[in-house]
């Protein structure tokens, strides 16, 4: 019989476990439960920051489910981020000709190299209003974790 402490979750971990991201109406929007779980190391970007650091301390073979507010998980929802992006701006810095409808979320360049996405909101004979804020801004959450191990 061993005294030995289970496994604990560091800033370093790799970890295998289920997970699942909710609204907090309880619809799902990522889960590992009934499918393979997920293997993953801690620090690498694999979850968001604010996943990861309520992963933190937890033991090996616990089963828990936080509650995350919008502020917690992926922010509120920043009027600033709705603009309206001139038709001219668009075709130079995403799909050329696409016929893009309200609801699509479009790919942009950004500069310097970079990606960005927006949702169309509408879409107007010389401009497009986007909104640019994450899909699940505003959002409380619910995460579901079920740590199966810990190295």
């Amino acid at each position: 019989m061993s005294n030995a402490s289970p496994a604990v979750v560091t800033e370093s971990a790799y970890l295998t476990l289920h997970y699942r991201l909710a609204g907090a109406d309880g619809t799902d929007i990522v889960t590992t439960f009934g499918t393979n779980p997920a293997t993953l190391m801690l620090g690498q970007g694999q979850l968001a920051p604010f996943l990861e650091e309520r992963l933190l301390g937890m033991a090996e073979g616990e089963h828990k489910t936080f509650t995350l507010s919008a502020a917690e998980g992926f922010g509120e929802r920043n009027p600033e981020l709705i603009q309206w992006v001139s038709r001219q701006t668009l075709e130079e810095n995403s799909v050329p000709d696409a016929d893009y409808k309200a609801g699509d979320l479009v790919d942009f360049a950004a500069p310097g190299g970079g990606r960005f996405a927006g949702m169309l909101r509408e879409m107007g004979e010389d401009a497009a209003l986007f909104d640019f804020n994450h899909p699940l801004a505003g959002q409380d959450l619910q995460f579901e974790v079920k740590l199966i191990s810990v190295l």
